[in-house]
């Protein structure tokens, strides 16, 4: 008989983090890696220089932060654009501008819709998410969900940039198992997919949720 596998919230938070690393190399060719060391944490908070923030919900629920500083968010940003084609001396030079936030709110969606499908394919089951919103902030803003998660369990993994520039990536989300009973086929990751989706997804970017901080204690 063989061993039953069960995947818990940390192995999920390692799918994530994997989503984190593959998305980002592939559209920016930024040296992206992650601290094998995990964090526990009692609160998830937005920090500065660039927070983003989105919801998932259905097989099981949570929030997912990403923290740039100034320095990582603008140089995630202008790999981005030089891999597609853009001229240096057009790009942002700020992470305040208008254009930073776009594309890193458009890459944190592509992110979590790889999430996903590593989830629907390695758990199968289904989640949702809603559009990410990213905001320029000064100071550390406390993040909660509305509804109360089931014996939430809250994760912080460091990051680092090929120019050794730091963001952080933080989690709450119910504390979950999943027991692996039977064999499951899993498909390969597809590089060429992403870029296609996030060139897809900027030409037709939906409009953020305007209900969004209504679910969050902001």
């Amino acid at each position: 008989m063989s061993k039953i596998e069960k995947v818990s919230t940390d192995e999920i938070l390692l799918m994530l983090c994997n989503s984190v690393v593959n998305v980002l190399n592939v559209a920016s060719d930024s040296g992206i890696s992650f601290s094998p060391m995990v964090q526990k944490i009692n609160k998830t908070s937005l920090s500065p220089d660039l927070g983003c923030f989105v919801l998932f919900d259905g097989g099981f629920s949570g929030l997912v932060i990403a923290n740039f500083s100034a320095q990582a968010a603008i140089e995630i940003y202008q790999n981005y654009m030089l891999k597609m084609g853009m001229p240096k001396d057009e790009l942002a030079i700020s992470h305040t501008s208008d254009e930073v936030g776009d594309i890193h709110s458009e890459l944190m969606n592509q992110i979590l819709g790889d999430f996903i499908n590593k989830v629907r394919k390695t758990l199968q089951t289904n989640i949702t998410q809603n559009q990410p919103k990213m905001l320029t902030i000064n100071k550390q803003v406390v993040v909660s969900i509305g509804t109360t998660l089931d014996r939430a369990q809250m994760r912080k993994v460091s990051f680092s940039t090929r120019n050794h520039h730091i963001f952080y990536l933080e989690m709450a989300m119910d504390k979950t198992e999943f027991i692996k009973l039977a064999e499951m086929e899993e498909e390969e990751f597809d590089p060429d997919t992403i870029l296609n989706s996030i060139a897809n997804d900027m030409e037709h970017q939906s409009k953020v949720d305007n209900d969004l901080l209504d679910e969050l204690d902001l």
